[in-house]
């Protein structure tokens, strides 16, 4: 009786063969029969083999499930061909010959086969037996006493979430709800990539987004809950479709300590050598890994772990790679063995003298009490015996493949040889894994380390330039990382910014690391290994526990540190600290973290070493940027007059914009001083250029007319007399335009003047009635000829007018083809008639800015004076 069918063609192309092994495997695996899967993929491998290569054709296979055997029949369309039957005593030639090995291996591992024909078709069958078991039974293990039973919580919650093909959340469960603290209102709808905290290296591994599109996934990921942190979870995806046709998948979530609930168990051990599966010719990497093989450097790991525990019936397995230097050995992957052992973690490759002490012979511990420290990563496991192998390509160490035990002298010379005996047959396989992920490594890193330095480019300012270098490291490179810098040679390093990928971590790890000592500025390249960290939070996370548990505060506890457990859990892992280093100078320290019992890979270490470089030199710009801002600053200000004096009777407002970023002062300047009783001097120029070099004939021009005019000048004589002395500057001279007058306000409300126009801008009179008139006459500029004939014109200012005084700044302002000009700037004055000099000035200047579009690229100075209005009471 016929209780379930699956059916498939494969096009007669090469990789129909592997697609064809992967549909047995699933079909099988699906119906509960993991035990015959392995004959069953070997020999249909070798018929579809002769289908779709040697015969050329098309190959269909049907899978057929009995009450007590599992049928399966290869068909394809070369029926001319001769197959003996069963019962027909033919001579099958040698099994290294290509024709007739798939009937050999029929003949050998079937409990049936046969062959059938049509018009059209060829099908031949095999038929294998299904294990004796209960009814019911899809898969068993032995009864295990309750001490070796995995943990669970008192109640196991299963979240059951299912996905939309847009990757949004279509059904939340109860348990998701209790586990995760969502409602189901709050996230159906959203997309499961915004809860799901996905391991992310640059350049590697598979997105949560590509596993939800898998037919199966099973593994480990985290979601963030409502608290905001990050719960870690086992997962199972399963795609489905429903009626319809449309595809979705549903996530089954377990708590990853409570794993044991989904986690699919594995096939029984691979057949040991000498028995058939090698013999009669089954691909050696294809028989201990399975097939299709992972086609990722983590997923082939894995596999490899924990087949060969299962080969070995250990505890517990490991694997590690070789770094490239084959000096130490780095925890790539594990299965029975603590979270502290896991990933990333690095044992040396040489631990003692003579073979035993060395990963790069295959080894065999009956006891490891018996020799403690002999397998570093073991210790304070449990494990008590061991068998280790290497991993060699073209006798080179590649990585090192262990099984261990609880129980001692489990393993021998023999198992060692088994092991060995696979190992070299998957060394090629995880070599090549490792090489394409270290180039997809690379060249994520080399995208990561152009954005980068773009970034840190892009700003001068030391506090954005910290942050930017912590949002590059964290996430991608580490979980938390702080930053330490040194002022000087002689100031100590001190704690400047923090951060953690989880934000309510942040004022914990600062409060823990203000704490402690920062690490010692030691110039030596590369990352160097901080336990300050780990060591602070543990002692902290032990006090917190006593003190809720009432029990006395040990006495070694540093009382001052004040952290939750949950701080201390995010610093325990491992912690490094890679100097900053600029101009042969250390200026601080980069220091990375990783939560409780995680490792960093060396890569990531190479790529935050080669941040750094880049983030050093960086801050040490922005600090040298910084410190000639500071000093050019305090030099303009001091350019800069001090408090416009109040002039009785007269309103006075200057406006000064100067040109280039970070200038106060430029080559355009203004001044107001008193002179002696009732006078008052006033004056506004044009340096030639902009910047310092201006700015020095700025202050050359500024000082010269306070102390002339002081000393009784006239207009003209101060004006001579600071030509002179810009001509004696020589190649520093640079020539000056100079409005300068002397104002006497009078007693009738008017205020009279005497100006001397050198080459600048004529000021502008704003009459009451709205007209503007110039107010002075063009004579020549300052700093050109040595013999200056300059006059004084005298004009006086009644009630309610405006004297408006600017640079060329202002009349020259251009948008395109289009300049401002005299006649426009006298159009915005006439439109001021009854404001104050205040809003005179502010309503110029509006109207300047807004003329184009563009930053000013000259410096801008307005000096308004206005006689105000008598008004009769």
């Amino acid at each position: 009786m016929i209780t379930a069918r699956a059916a498939a063609t494969f096009e007669p192309v090469g990789r129909s063969v592997a697609t064809a092994r992967s549909f047995v495997r699933d079909t099988l695996q699906g119906w509960g029969h993991a035990d015959i899967i392995d004959d069953a993929v070997v020999l249909t491998s070798e018929l579809v083999t002769n289908a779709v290569v040697h015969a050329g054709t098309s190959a269909e296979v049907l899978c057929l499930r009995g009450d007590d055997h599992v049928r399966i029949e290869v068909s394809d369309r070369y029926p001319e061909r001769e197959i003996p039957l069963q019962s027909a005593a033919i001579n099958m030639g040698s099994p290294d010959r290509e024709g007739g090995r798939g009937l050999q291996l029929c003949a050998a591992l079937a409990g049936r086969w046969g062959v059938d024909y049509s018009a059209t078709h060829k099908q031949v069958w095999f038929q294998l037996d299904l294990p004796e078991r209960s009814v019911g039974t899809r898969a068993a293990g032995p009864a295990l006493p309750t001490e070796l039973l995995p943990l669970a919580d008192e109640r196991v919650r299963v979240a059951v979430v299912q996905i939309d093909k847009t990757g949004a959340i279509t059904s939340w469960s109860e348990d998701a709800e209790h586990l995760f603290g969502y409602a189901a209102e709050q996230v159906t709808g959203k997309p499961l990539t915004d809860l799901a905290a996905w391991p992310h290296t640059p350049g590697t591994s598979t997105g949560i987004a590509d596993a939800l599109l898998l037919s199966r996934w099973e593994g480990s990921y985290g979601i963030r809950s409502a608290s905001g942190r990050v719960a870690p979870v086992y997962a199972s995806h399963l795609r489905v479709r429903d009626t319809d046709g449309d595809p979705s998948t549903v996530c089954l979530l377990v708590r990853d300590h409570e794993r044991a609930v989904l986690q699919t168990p594995l096939r029984g051990p691979v057949p040991e050598s000498g028995t058939h599966a090698e013999n009669q010719g089954a691909d050696a990497f294809e028989t201990f890994i399975g097939s299709p093989a992972p086609d990722d450097l983590d997923g082939l790991l894995q596999r490899t772990v924990e087949r060969a525990r299962d080969m070995l019936d250990g505890d517990s397995a490991f694997l590690l790679l070789a770094t490239d230097d084959e000096t130490e050995l780095e925890v790539r992957a594990s299965t029975g063995l603590p979270s502290a052992r896991q990933r990333f973690a690095r044992v040396p490759v040489e631990v003692g003298p003579g073979r035993y002490g060395s990963a790069r012979m295959p080894a065999v511990h009956e006891d490891l009490t018996q020799v403690p420290g002999a397998v570093p990563l073991l210790n304070g496991t449990g494990m008590r015996s061991v068998v280790t192998v290497p991993l060699k390509v073209e006798g080179r160490l590649t990585g090192s493949l262990g099984v261990a035990a609880e129980s001692p002298d489990r393993y021998s010379n023999e198992e060692a040889l088994r092991l060995q005996f696979a190992a070299d047959r998957i060394a090629m396989a995880v070599e090549s894994a490792r090489l394409r992920e270290l180039e997809k490594l690379r060249r994520g890193s080399l995208s990561f380390l152009v954005e980068a330095s773009d970034l840190l480019a892009g700003t001068l300012d030391r506090d954005q330039t910290l942050a930017l270098m912590a949002q590059m490291t964290v996430p991608t490179l580490a979980t938390w990382c702080a930053v330490y810098m040194i002022a000087d040679q002689t100031s100590e390093p001190h704690l400047s910014y923090v951060l953690h990928e989880e934000e309510d971590r942040i004022d914990g790890l600062k409060a823990l690391l203000a704490k402690i000592a920062p690490p010692d500025p030691v110039p030596t390249p590369g990352a160097r290994v901080w336990q300050a960290p780990a060591e602070a939070a543990h002692q902290a996370a032990l006090r917190t526990s006593m003190r809720s548990l009432g029990l006395n505060e040990p006495t070694n506890v540093s009382s001052g540190i004040g952290t939750t457990l949950a701080t201390a859990s995010a610093v325990g892992g491992e912690t490094v600290v890679l100097p900053l280093v600029a101009r042969n100078r250390v200026i601080g320290m980069l220091t990375l973290g990783k939560p409780t019992d995680e490792h960093f890979r060396q890569e990531i270490l190479e790529l935050a070493e080669d941040l750094s470089r880049r983030a050093a030199l960086a801050l040490d710009n922005a600090r040298l940027y910084s410190e000639r801002m500071a000093i050019s600053q305090s030099l303009q200000r001091s350019l800069l007059p001090p408090e416009l004096p109040d002039v009785p009777g007269v309103e006075v407002e200057v406006i000064y914009r100067a040109a280039g970023e970070g200038n106060e002062v430029g080559g355009d300047f203004y001044d107001l001083f008193p002179i002696r009783d009732g006078a008052y001097g006033f004056a506004i120029g044009d340096v030639c250029g902009t910047g310092p070099e201006a700015a020095a004939v700025t202050g050359l021009a500024r000082h010269a007319l306070r102390l002339l005019a002081r000393e009784g000048f006239g207009g003209p004589a101060v004006l001579e007399r600071l030509n002179a002395a810009i001509l004696d500057e020589g190649a520093r001279s640079r020539f000056l335009t100079l409005l300068y007058g002397e104002l006497w306000p009078q007693e009738d409300g008017s205020a009279v003047l005497k100006m001397v126009c050198a080459g600048h801008p004529l000021p502008l009179r704003l009459r009451q009635n709205g007209t503007v008139e110039p107010y002075a006459e063009p004579q020549p500029l300052l700093g050109v000829m040595d013999d200056l004939e300059l006059y004084e014109q005298t004009m006086t200012l009644d009630p309610g007018d405006v004297l408006l005084c600017v640079t060329d700044g202002i009349t020259e302002r251009r948008e395109g083809t289009r300049m401002l000009g005299d006649d426009g700037l006298a159009e915005v004055l006439a439109n001021c008639t009854g404001l104050t000099a205040g809003a005179v000035a502010a309503r110029i200047m509006r109207a300047v800015e807004r003329f184009a579009a563009d930053a000013p690229s000259d410096d801008m100075a307005i000096l308004a004076m206005r006689v105000p209005e008598i008004h009769h009471g």
